[in-house]
């Protein structure tokens, strides 16, 4: 079910303002992506293709629209050719496209399916986001893509019940929101990481999390169904882990790209290169409270299995 917000605007719709400006050749893929999201409509009575509503709706957020009249107000100034690359269809021959009144918008975004529109949005943000990385053939010196997985509660929306509405989804490196998915009130984050992660090519993204999902089956699902790398933050939530960790020798283990060392009467700091065209990759990383007291993690930890 929808989120009960108290912003105008359905919620998928908030981040598209912070992508880069669509050209005309953006369009048709929008349409595309939107036409996959159902109908909450009957089918008598029925005069605008869903698609065509949301499109101007997903246009004219990005023009700066905050209201439903402002939708609007901007689909019944739009030109007719404007109307009919969004989808619009000749209710005349002699006329362009009949916009949608102010009713009929509200009534779609109140009523829209928001998982299905935030997979649909996403879906054509993650398209831009694979078109532009294509743009660059040194694929040796490009470094792998990256997703951070976070949760925020929406300010200023709330449930019918009163209770807010919080969100979980991954950002891009480059700042695109890919998907995003309502936690229920009932229940955690954890239980949303992997069917939102589940549509998403990952091949070969390193994910980034917070220490609560910091989780086996999450490893194992970014590992084995993902074919991804992942950076685990471990606190005192895995007590178990942490305390393998902390009993690892930090203290032998290079931090970041240099090691800072003392010999012959001299400060040394060692920088470590990689070889042309080999990357690593982090696979856990411990809080700062961890040291090294000289002893091993046993070796069937869950987590010490390889990224492949």
């Amino acid at each position: 079910m929808p989120a009960r917000s108290s912003s105008l605007i359905a919620r998928p719709l908030d981040q598209l303002p912070d992508t880069a400006p669509t050209v005309p050749d953006d369009l048709p893929g929008l349409l595309t992506c939107l036409a996959q999201v159902p109908d909450p409509r009957r089918n008598q009575g029925r005069r605008h293709p869903l698609a065509f509503v949301l499109s101007l709706a997903a246009c004219t957020v990005l023009a700066g629209a905050k209201s439903l009249a402002t939708i609007a107000d901007w689909a019944a100034d739009a030109p007719p050719n404007v109307l009919a690359r969004h989808g619009g269809p000749r209710q005349d021959p002699d006329h362009g496209p009949v916009t949608p009144a102010e009713a009929t918008v509200r009534r779609v975004l109140q009523h829209i399916d928001g998982d299905a529109l935030d997979t649909a949005v996403g879906r054509w943000l993650a398209g831009r986001e694979r078109a532009a990385g294509q743009e660059d053939n040194d694929s040796d010196r490009r470094p792998l893509p990256s997703l951070a997985v976070d949760g925020k509660t929406v300010r200023g929306a709330r449930r019918t019940d009163g209770t807010q509405v919080h969100l979980l989804a991954p950002m891009t490196g480059t700042g695109l929101v890919t998907a995003q998915r309502e936690v229920d009130a009932t229940t955690n984050e954890i239980t949303v990481f992997q069917p939102l992660l589940a549509p998403l090519n990952l091949h070969g993204t390193v994910v980034t999390f917070d220490a609560l999902h910091s989780q086996t089956a999450h490893a194992r699902f970014l590992v084995e169904d993902k074919h991804t790398h992942y950076i685990a933050l471990i606190k005192g939530n895995q007590p178990t882990l942490h305390q393998w960790l902390k009993a690892l020798p930090w203290r032998e283990v290079p931090l970041l790209d240099k090691t800072r060392a003392t010999a012959h009467g001299r400060d040394e700091i060692r920088r470590i290169k990689a070889a042309a065209g080999s990357r690593s990759h982090t696979r856990y990383r411990p809080s700062r409270s961890c040291a090294a007291d000289g002893s091993s993690p046993p070796a069937r930890s869950p987590w010490n299995a390889s990224t492949g």
